[in-house]
């Protein structure tokens, strides 16, 4: 049997996924990644050889390190490993794994608990992007109970507030990849933007939906689907992205007026399965567009007035709350800074052994 290797588990916002320490994986990159599909159990729909959850929410993996940056406490390489193709992609970052690697890192001793509060500055190797974590460490340790809720998770935890340094452009290199906040692939208006995510937002009602569809709905839309797949090859290549048929980004967003009190409707694919909630960077690129004139998301959505904005984005199990700090004028205004709620609890820790290879 292959030697184990220490593993914790942990539900970071609305994913799930198993976090390591890098030093206890292959520095090789293709031995590393051999190594998370052999125990994640991919190419399986039931990944029922491995600790995989058998959905793209379940199927994700944090490696983690002591920064080598001034700017950082943390390096943070997040992957997000395919459930049916022997694939690991390290392109995009995730904000709801993300939300784990605070507690995660201070449970290994990576960085010592300073108060009943401690910040752990995070830089996310995907991206490059730079976040500072608050987690509750009253009696010297990670506090995993409290009051939070966040839609998409049952009960309630310890709040972890993320503070989002600088996610304008994070993959793509701009906040809007194309040089336009509005454009036309195959007929349909889209909104191409990178604010800590590639996404690309689409008028749901262009696809025949009213935006109130349940994700089984909207996966059973086999026609739209494929169009819509057609529109992410292309808007890929325009953002940027190269060829992405085998990636996870662009993200593809559905986009629909408010339906309840919030500032956008949503259903966000990732990129070919309908998402149950919706990705922390997401939705920090969807409530961006929503305050920026020109997108197509600036039409339909709802907007409070000030210069900070707090966004409910509207998703399939209940919203997503944004806050965004804005400069500039009402006619051009400029997103500063984004940030957000997420919750994170510590499932299982012990040793995983991988599938033979």
């Amino acid at each position: 049997m292959e030697s184990g290797i220490r593993c914790m588990l942990m539900r970071g916002g609305t994913s799930k996924g198993a976090y390591f320490l890098a030093k206890d994986l292959p520095s090789n990159i293709a031995e590393r990644d051999d190594l998370l599909l052999r125990i994640m159990g991919s190419p399986d729909s039931r990944q029922i050889d491995g600790i995989g959850g058998a959905h793209p929410l379940t199927s994700k993996v944090a490696i983690v390190s002591l920064s080598a940056s001034p700017e950082a406490d943390i390096d943070f390489l997040f992957a997000q490993v395919s459930v049916e193709e022997a694939l690991v992609d390290t392109t995009p970052n995730c904000g709801n794994i993300l939300a784990g690697v605070g507690p995660f890192a201070i449970e290994r001793g990576l960085i010592p608990i300073t108060s009943e509060e401690t910040r752990v500055r995070v830089r996310t190797l995907n991206t490059g992007t730079l976040a500072e974590l608050v987690v509750s460490t009253p009696r010297g340790a990670v506090e995993y109970e409290g009051t939070a809720s966040i839609d998409g998770v049952p009960g309630t935890a310890a709040a972890i507030p993320i503070n989002f340094l600088d996610t304008a452009g994070s993959v793509c290199g701009s906040l809007f990849p194309t040089g336009h906040r509005m454009e036309t692939v195959e007929g349909y208006a889209i909104t191409c933007i990178d604010n800590g995510m590639p996404v690309v937002l689409l008028r749901a009602a262009e696809f025949g939906f009213s935006g109130a569809e349940s994700c089984v709905e909207i996966e059973a839309a086999v026609e739209a689907l494929a169009s819509i797949e057609v529109i992410r090859l292309e808007a890929g290549r325009r953002m940027g992205l190269g060829e992405v048929a085998d990636a996870v980004v662009p993200k593809m967003c559905l986009i629909s007026a408010p339906m309840d009190g919030g500032c956008l409707n949503t259903r966000s694919l990732i990129p070919k399965k309908c998402h149950a909630s919706i990705g922390v960077f997401g939705a920090v690129s969807v409530a961006t567009a929503c305050v920026l004139p020109g997108t197509i998301a600036y039409a339909l959505a709802e907007r409070p007035v000030g210069r900070i904005k707090v966004m409910n984005v509207e998703h399939p199990t209940g919203k997503f709350e944004v806050r965004l700090e804005l400069s500039g004028t009402d006619d051009a205004p400029t997103v500063e800074r984004g940030g957000l709620i997420r919750t994170a609890r510590a499932l299982f820790d012990g040793i995983v052994y991988p599938r033979a290879g």
